[in-house]
């Protein structure tokens, strides 16, 4: 089906993936097109509009305020990997704010599948955002009656496939992760820019990432992923209550850890427990599992990915490449 701006989305249609489809590596500091898909197309409440067509309005509030919510969604292979959870959390953050999602799951279901066959993809990543809407000036949200849906698909891998091999360094930042009491970490608002400033400072010290701590002292997160250490055979990572996000990979490496026998503990971990681990490792739908070997200037453990990380690893992707729902079905 020829796709033209602004095809409306009421009659859904398969469309055959190109057979040169990849993903490609997308290094956070080199300057790239902003989806990496040729023609691109861009879902917008309904409708699609190629990638220079895609507007939203400056009174906006989610570019106003921050005023809205996203979910970031991978899919390999044909298939989007975890949707049902992503959405259950999307629907989550909105019921916290008190943001009306102006369409139900399944609607919200093949509006990404279909975001994804518009654009013949087969491995990526989906940025689904639901902004406040139009409304005025005023920071009062009862100003806007129509909150939007965009729905972006992209070609991305966070790091090239050598961090995977090697590892990551990461520093930690003065920059404290958001209080519960002011803006719980649970609600993956548009209102992101705790992290950006977290993000700086990694810049500024030339790390790969930056270590989040919580008020109390205690390791929260990194900018964009969850922090898992591993000690004797053991895995600990922080609680959601120390600030860290209710993590879909995260849960993930909950349901691996089992399957390999290994427990897993939900505690307090301070920067202390990070520089004595034997093996770290961070999670997130952009970055998956990929090892740490240096944190503040020190190896952790021999400096090279471990063998439980390692094999922690091998699983996801084994589980990328056979589960999830499908695109072309």
């Amino acid at each position: 089906m020829k796709t033209t701006d602004a095809t409306v989305l009421d009659k859904l249609k398969t469309h055959e993936p190109a057979a040169d489809a990849l993903v490609e590596p997308a290094i956070e500091s080199r300057p790239r097109a902003a989806t990496g898909v040729k023609e691109a197309k861009i879902y917008i409440d309904g409708k699609f509009y190629s990638e220079a067509s895609a507007k939203v309005s400056v009174f906006d509030h989610g570019l106003l305020y921050g005023d809205g919510i996203f979910e970031g969604i991978r899919f390999y292979n044909g298939r989007v990997f975890r949707l049902e959870e992503h959405l259950s959390r999307l629907w989550d953050s909105a019921r916290s704010i008190c943001l009306e999602i102006p369409m139900t799951v399944r609607d919200m279901t093949e509006a990404v599948l279909e975001t994804i066959r518009q654009n013949h993809l087969r491995d990526g990543y989906i940025r689904l955002l639901v902004t406040r809407g139009i409304g005025n000036l005023g920071l009062n949200p009862m100003q806007c009656k129509c909150p939007s849906v965009i729905i972006i698909a992209a070609m991305i891998a966070l790091y090239h496939e050598s961090f995977y091999r090697k590892g990551l360094t990461i520093v930690t930042c003065a920059t404290r992760r958001s209080n519960p009491a002011a803006l719980n970490p649970a609600v993956k608002s548009l209102n992101y820019l705790n992290n950006v400033m977290a993000r700086i400072e990694a810049n500024l010290a030339n790390a790969d990432e930056a270590l989040m701590l919580n008020d109390a002292g205690n390791v929260a997160e990194c900018t964009a992923d969850n922090v898992f250490v591993i000690k004797r055979g053991q895995i600990f990572t922080p609680p959601i209550t120390a600030g860290a996000l209710r993590g879909i990979t995260r849960g993930i490496v909950f349901e691996i850890a089992a399957e390999l026998g290994i427990k897993v503990l939900e505690t307090d971990i301070t920067r202390h427990d990070i520089f004595v681990a034997d093996e770290c490792f961070l999670t997130g739908t952009a970055a998956e599992i990929i090892p740490v070997v240096k944190a503040d200037g020190r190896l952790i453990g021999n400096g090279k990915p471990g063998p439980i990380t390692t094999r922690t690893m091998a699983r996801f992707r084994q589980m990328t490449r056979e589960t999830g729902t499908p695109i072309f079905a």
